[in-house]
């Protein structure tokens, strides 16, 4: 669909959008397209809704996004509106005026939604579900939640639009029906997944390479980044990274158990012998989310202390990929991969591990002890649900000795597919700490 809502001069005779980017983006395949609508459409039949509204945001490093990913390919930063029907193919409303001049670039780079428009907000999408005869629908409300985002976002706005276009409509909040539909990854998430997992790995590399006396924070997040980038990564900037000295005065507390957001870092600190760095990261492919966490000490020598930390770190690696296969129950999987811990009298600030995809945290997550925080963090409420074929599960390895150092630790981590015979770690993350003096 051309736009020609605000010029005069007519564009050539049978012009369409390129097809030339689709060879140069990530791509899911009509199959999968299918595979999902159909998914969606069966739970919105039982649910007994007749059409879903998706709305987007930049909630959590975008991931507000996620929903309408799903079902579209289509992510926008700028934010969208979609309409998904039980009969019909959906409709899509993003972005401003002039950034569909002369068309959608999302016509370009994705062939599952045809019907692309410009974003006039909720009267639009309204005016739409009118034609479509359902004005005295039960309708779905889709926005974004997560186990650390447990309110699902709207924008209150766009909610009281809604009502006031809709005044005959039943309005549900329908996230969870999106966030049941993306647990099990099939073939083509999962291999978006591994590509992410690659790229997350020469990151790895880089932060090894970089993590020197004399690089600066600044300096090394640049370089993550740029590795990502240069690899076919979107934009990504959910990088919890932290550094500084293993060594300092016992009355000065630094923040090295686990990385900070932006923009407490990075800073334009030089590296320094002596210090630790630690990162928590995602990898973006395709809109897919790589979990990795990892640890570089700088200098010739780690003190043994920090050495042990990183090697029980190891045997929680080595115990979740054991754990982590169907039948098992998440609480008998974060028990194995606490063990370890436990019998070292470690202390952690996560142990345990959450689902990822398009999303971080998906369900399940447990990360923290039971009765600690809050419990769609804990276990409280997934204790006994089955693991099965098919989840894909980030690793969160946060430990440290309480007896030695409050402050200093390692975060270590891979991202598994819960499979028969044990996991299968995407990332492969190297199980030495490295040492670069």
């Amino acid at each position: 669909m051309l736009n020609k809502l605000s010029w005069t001069h007519e564009l050539p005779a049978g012009a369409k959008p390129t097809r030339e980017l689709l060879k140069y983006m990530p791509q899911l395949s009509l199959t999968e397209r299918d595979r999902r609508w159909e998914k969606v459409r069966k739970k919105m039949v039982f649910a007994q809704i007749d059409a879903l509204i998706v709305m987007t945001n930049d909630m959590f490093w975008d991931m507000g996004t996620v929903n309408l990913r799903y079902l579209t390919q289509i992510g926008s930063k700028i934010g969208a509106h979609a309409a998904f029907f039980l009969d019909r193919d959906p409709i899509v409303w993003n972005a401003l005026l002039h950034m569909n001049r002369p068309t959608s670039a999302y016509f370009s780079v994705q062939e599952w939604v045809s019907d692309v428009r410009p974003n006039f907000g909720p009267a639009a999408v309204a005016e739409a579900l009118r034609e479509a005869g359902l004005s005295r629908a039960r309708i779905g409300l889709v926005g974004f939640g997560s186990h650390i985002i447990t309110t699902p976002t709207f924008l209150h706005g766009h909610i009281l639009a809604y009502q006031k276009e809709l005044p005959d409509a039943q309005f549900l909040e329908a996230n969870g029906l999106l966030e049941e539909a993306r647990l099990i990854k099939s073939d083509e998430e999962l291999s978006m997944l591994a590509k992410a997992g690659q790229i997350a790995r020469k990151t790895v590399d880089t932060i090894i390479e970089f993590s020197r006396p004399g690089v600066t924070e600044a300096e090394l997040y640049a370089e993550i980044v740029r590795t990502q980038i240069a690899n076919g990564c979107e934009p990504q900037v959910f990088h919890l990274m932290a550094s500084g000295p293993v060594e300092h005065p016992p009355t000065e507390i630094w923040h090295l158990l686990h990385g900070s957001d932006q923009p407490a870092i990075p800073s334009m600190r030089p590296l320094q012998q002596g210090d630790i760095v630690l990162n928590e990261f995602h990898t973006q492919y395709g809109g897919y989310l790589a979990a990795t966490e990892f640890t570089t000490y700088v200098g010739k020598q780690a003190p043994k202390q920090l050495l042990d930390i990183h090697k029980v770190c190891v045997e929680c690696l080595h115990a979740s990929a054991e754990a982590l296969v169907p039948g098992n129950t998440v609480g008998e999987a974060w028990e194995a991969v606490r063990k370890p811990a436990l019998k070292a009298e470690l202390d952690f600030v996560e142990l345990g591990f959450h689902g990822h995809g398009l999303a971080s945290p998906e369900f399940p997550c447990v990360v923290y002890n039971p009765g600690y925080g809050q419990p769609s963090m804990n276990g409280a409420k997934t204790k006994n649900l089955i693991l099965e074929e098919g989840m894909v599960l980030g690793n969160n390895i946060d430990l440290f000795n309480p007896a030695w150092k409050p402050d200093v630790g390692c975060v270590f981590g891979d991202m598994m597919v819960v499979r028969k015979g044990g996991a299968q770690k995407l990332v492969n993350v190297p199980l030495e700490l490295p040492q670069n003096g």
